[in-house]
């Protein structure tokens, strides 16, 4: 798994690539952890390049959710590998999910 901050105007990105899975989870936590310590009023956590998301980088978001504060997190999910998995979980009630960064970047900046 890799991991890529990067920021669009006010929105921190951190773009997660590969699979999430038990043995790459806490380095999740750990991307998400650093992210969030620079305080973004707003936080996208972009999925879209992940291949596998397992049961631990679900927990692993919904932690993340947990420890935000006042840092607004979107999530970008679309696909069977991500999206289908957060849906089934009810966790698109946790946090907002969008099918794209273009969207969640829209939806995060009020547009």
């Amino acid at each position: 798994m890799t991991t890529k901050v990067t920021v669009h105007d006010d929105v921190t990105v951190l773009t997660v690539a590969d699979e999430v899975d038990l043995a790459t989870a806490p380095a999740l936590d750990s991307a998400i952890d650093a992210t969030l310590g620079g305080k973004p009023a707003a936080l996208v956590i972009d999925l879209s390049e992940v291949s596998f998301l397992a049961s631990a980088g679900m927990a692993a978001l919904v932690s993340a959710h947990k420890r935000a504060g006042d840092t607004r997190i979107a999530v970008v999910a679309d696909g069977p590998a991500t999206s289908r998995q957060l849906k089934m979980t009810s966790l698109d009630q946790v946090f907002a999910l969008h099918p794209t960064l273009a969207e969640a970047l829209d939806a995060l900046r009020g547009n």
